[in-house]
């Protein structure tokens, strides 16, 4: 299967693969992988951060498609050139079973079909939510073995601050990240400073997943939020708004939410995760902006990319040769 993956590649997945390598030089060698600016965590590496070998990677979140099926989805998907998609709890398995639904609760036998749809499709099930979890450890364990049986590496949630402690435990014996998601205000985790002391002294597999449109709606601007978060975000919610306070969804970079600035700041960062396209707009033919907004992100991390290595090129001529001494 993952030999498969990697053969399967698009030229999508290549660029976001070379982003990530240039990525990763930067984080190791400008501010430390694991998370916080200037400094190193021994053991405790922030999920998205340093981890070499795995890049920026386009997901779609399938509640972009709420009027169709699981399965149609997965197939929306891989039209728009994407190989990750970010489920959603309670959608409709597929047209022939809209009587079944898809989550933790569903059977042995609808999540074998899901991973069957999935492999035959060439997507990845990465994340999941937005899904409740709580103080009642065993209703959380059943979504973490869920997560873990589908290869799901990101549980989205807003769970109350009581049960971090809980969380701490099974992030960590999982190794499932959770990211708490912010919905607009007065929602719980709409301002990211109740997101950053929430996450304060917890796993660094607790973290934010960053919903652009959302801190718009809220009057936030996403690039000041990002900002404010560097170093615990684990996923995004990527979106971009046609105006800020409200609005509906739009291409990316054609919008109120400077997305170009947000994902060269990312960049910047050293973030290496997830983002999923979340289009909450033209419900029913929304397929060709969706793929729009694939082919801006592709586009803005190539050139990111080409950015990073002319700027360590210019380092590297600039560094003494070995036995020289430096230019005063």
């Amino acid at each position: 299967m993952r030999m498969r993956v990697l053969l399967g590649w698009t030229v999508a997945g290549i660029l976001a693969a070379g982003v990530a390598g240039v990525i990763a030089d930067a984080a190791a060698g400008e501010e430390g992988a694991a998370g916080a600016p200037g400094k190193r965590v021994p053991g405790k590496r922030a999920p998205g951060f340093g981890d070499r070998g795995r890049g920026w990677r386009i997901a779609i979140q399938t509640y972009t498609f709420n009027r169709f099926t699981l399965f149609e989805s997965i197939d929306k998907a891989k039209a728009a050139g994407v190989q990750y998609i970010e489920a959603y709890p309670g959608q409709k398995l597929s047209p022939d079973k809209k009587d079944v639904s898809f989550d933790h609760n569903a059977s042995a036998e609808v999540l074998d079909s899901v991973k069957k749809k999935l492999d035959e499709a060439g997507i990845r099930l990465v994340n999941y939510g937005v899904v409740g979890l709580g103080n009642d450890e065993a209703a959380n364990r059943k979504v973490f073995e869920f997560a873990k049986r589908m290869g799901i590496e990101t549980i989205v949630s807003e769970p109350p601050q009581e049960c971090f402690g809980l969380l701490d435990k099974l992030t960590e014996e999982y190794q499932i990240n959770v990211a708490l998601h912010n919905h607009p205000k007065p929602s719980r985790y709409w301002d990211p400073d109740v997101v950053l002391a929430a996450v304060k002294d917890h796993s660094r597999r607790i973290g934010a997943c960053a919903d652009s449109g959302h801190w718009m709606r809220s009057g936030i601007v996403p690039l000041d939020a990002v900002k404010k978060l560097r170093g615990r975000i684990i996923s995004a919610h990527f979106k971009d708004l046609n105006e800020m306070g409200g609005g509906h969804d739009v291409v990316w970079g054609t919008g109120k939410g400077n997305a170009k600035a947000v994902l060269e700041e990312l960049f910047n960062q050293g973030f290496r995760g997830v983002f999923s396209i979340e289009y909450e707009h033209n419900w029913e033919n929304s397929l060709p902006e969706v793929t729009e907004c694939v082919k801006f992100f592709n586009k803005v991390t190539e050139e990111l990319r080409q950015k990073a290595i002319e700027k360590r090129g210019l380092r590297k001529k600039a560094e003494p040769k070995t036995g020289e001494p430096e230019k005063t």
